[in-house]
Parts: C-alpha cells; structure tokens; sequence
C-alpha cells in the first residue's frame, strides 16, 4: 500500500486541493450570479466581486506550485503533468472571471431561464473537480478518481447539450439582434468553463493510468 502513495515533498497536494477549493468556490459564485442576474439583478454584484476574489487567490497558489515546481527535487509524479494539472485548473477560474466581467461589459440586466440551467451545471462540474483533485494523493483511490472523471465528461456533454438548447431559442425567440449577439457570447463563454474542467479531468486521468 505504501508503495502506492504519492511522495509529498513540496505540499503540492495541498496546494492542489486549495486550488480546487477556490474552483468549486467559484462555480458557486458563478451560478450565484447568474441566479441573481435571472431573478434579483440588484444582488448580482457581490457575486461578481467574489468571482474577482477567488481567481486572484488562485493566480497565488498557481504561482506558488509552479515556483516550488523549480526547486523541487521530488515531485509526487512527472513534472509536466503538474504544470499541466495546475495551469488547467487555473483556466477555469480565469473563464469562470471571464464569464463575469463579459456579463458586466455587455450591461447583461436580466438572463433567460437557460443560462440558470448551464450555470448548476457548471457549479457541478466544478465541484467534481475538487472531488477528483481530493483523492489524487494516493493511486489507491483510482477506481474512484476516474469515477469523477467519467461523471465530469458527461457534466460537460450535459453543458454541451444545454448550449444548443439555449442557443436555439435565443435564435428563435429574441427580436433585439444586440441582446442576441450579447447572449450568444455569454453561453459560449459559460459552456467553455466545463470544457476546462473536462481537460483537467483528461490530464488527472493520465495520471492516474500513468502511476497506478
């Protein structure tokens, strides 16, 4: 059994696991404000300082990993998979922000029921993310690691789904081409956050194959 459990110089799992707290942290943030904006737009806006909050305490613990990265002389397994692993977690809180930012540069006011929908998705995804991320500690979790990440594949395919969904109404049913060239954005936007998780979950399932 021992043999089976990663080396843990560095702390890179707690680094890990911190990363993807502020990652489930944030796909709650995001559907938070998109709930907000569908419902109560005046509340949104704490929701989108949230948002601004949590990536730049990620943009630290990616900085911190990749440092430690350098000088480290054990690494619990290939160097370029951590840098990988860390920087894909890294682009989902960064369009997670982007989400946000892109709702306020458009002057989005109210969303459709749709984006609500696409939004827990997410939230979901994000969420297995920290699952996944949890239990990369020990090979002995493997069975369960690519559990997770079969179930963040099908989040992703649910959001791909939810996209056509929303996208084919907008199209049918909004008569303001600006509200419909704005919408279009966001969706895009909003669905290519579980497109992020899916990749991590790709380069957690490599290594996963990789070292058990």
């Amino acid at each position: 059994m021992f043999g089976r459990l990663m080396p843990r110089e560095g702390k890179y799992f707690d680094l890990f696991n911190a990363h993807a707290e502020l990652i489930a942290q944030g796909g709650t943030a995001l559907s938070n404000l998109i709930g907000a904006l569908a419902d109560q737009p005046d509340q949104a806006e704490p929701f989108a300082e949230e948002i601004d909050n949590l990536e730049r305490r990620a943009d630290a613990i990616t900085h911190d990993t990749l440092s430690q990265l350098h000088t480290s002389f054990i690494t619990p397994f290939d160097r370029d998979e951590i840098h990988q692993l860390i920087s894909g977690m890294d682009d989902i809180l960064d369009i997670i922000q982007d989400v946000a930012e892109s709702m306020s540069l458009y002057d989005i006011r109210k969303v459709p029921a749709e984006a609500k929908v696409m939004a827990e998705v997410t939230e979901k995804c994000c969420a297995s993310v920290r699952s996944v991320v949890n239990l990369l500690h020990s090979m002995d979790n493997a069975p369960a690691i690519l559990k997770f990440c079969h179930e963040i594949d099908e989040l992703e395919s649910e959001a791909d789904r939810g996209l056509r969904t929303a996208m084919s109404k907008l199209f049918r049913e909004e008569p303001d081409v600006r509200e419909v060239i704005k919408l279009k954005q966001i969706y895009e936007i909003l669905e290519s956050v579980t497109d992020r998780c899916k990749d991590v979950a790709g380069t957690v399932e490599a290594i996963v194959l990789e070292n058990s």
